[in-house]
């Protein structure tokens, strides 16, 4: 039995980069056991907390749970050392961008359940968004891992791949292009006189405000800003701007979509595992 309510067993991070290291903060705030977790990592830097970090995998010890956290491009200089160590009860999470269920599969056979999780950055204050896919994983495993990433915010399982991963592109990677928004919109500001630190501060919690109240109501964004918008206003006239031909619509349909294909290329360069 684990002392923690989160975990059924020892769990390994193998990497401990920005996204999982931020998991890890979650999961930490929301009571798991550090004693139960272990960060292997190259570099043996701590993370604290009490967590162990190791440099290599560690002798005959078997975990519960694994999550993936190194860079996808790593896969294939971690996986020899880590598949002899899983066992088929053992519940293997990739984290990793663009590598399918059938790559980790080719490279980690032995595990039962093989779960794909997509967070993003804000699971560190445990109001992050994480979606799941899994094609083999049983009722089980499943309610283990919605149960431990539940712990970092919104969680929803998407039962196509493709789909999970244009989802993955809208919420791990949206919040870097809505903090580029909120960069754009500080600068605007500032260039049209209204001190920099000051309408930096302005803009983000702004931001806070308004994904809270679309979080909470049940009316969609759309009707949100037209309420905001009186007739021959000020909003309005923003409004046209970003409503334009050219303007935001089109723009962010281009930023997914690049997301999206740069998405598709890593998938096709993960399926054949390097010799």
């Amino acid at each position: 039995m684990t002392d923690s309510p989160l975990l059924p067993g020892p769990l390994f991070l193998i990497g401990c980069g920005n996204m999982a290291g931020a998991m890890l903060t979650g999961w930490l705030d929301a009571g798991a056991h550090p004693g139960e977790i272990t960060v292997v990592r190259p570099s043996g830097r701590p993370v604290g907390r009490g967590v162990r970090v190791l440099t290599m995998l560690p002798e005959d010890e078997v975990p519960a749970l694994v999550l993936l956290g190194v860079k996808p491009q790593k896969l294939d200089e971690v996986a020899p050392a880590l598949a002899p160590v899983l066992a088929p009860e053992t519940i293997l999470v990739s984290i990793l961008a663009g590598v399918e269920v059938e790559a980790l599969r080719q490279r980690f056979p032995v595990p039962r359940a093989i779960v794909r999780a997509m967070p993003n950055t804000p699971v560190a204050l445990r109001k992050g968004v994480v979606g799941l896919h899994s094609r083999d994983a049983e009722p089980a495993a499943r309610a283990t891992i919605e149960r431990l990433m539940a712990a970092l915010g919104h969680v929803e399982w998407i039962d196509d791949e493709a789909l999970f991963a244009l989802a993955g592109h809208l919420t791990a990677a949206a919040p870097a292009f809505l903090y580029r928004f909120l960069d754009a919109l500080t600068e605007a500001a500032a260039a049209l006189g209204l001190p920099e630190d000051q309408a930096r501060r302005l803009a983000v919690f702004m931001a806070e405000g308004a994904a809270a109240l679309a979080a909470a109501s049940p009316e969609p964004p759309a009707e949100l800003a037209r309420r905001v918008a009186s007739p021959g206003g000020t909003t309005e006239a923003g409004l046209k701007m970003l409503d334009a031909e050219e303007g935001l619509r089109p723009l962010l349909l281009r930023t997914l979509d690049a997301s999206r294909r740069r998405g598709i290329e890593m998938a096709e360069a993960a399926r054949k595992p390097a010799s």
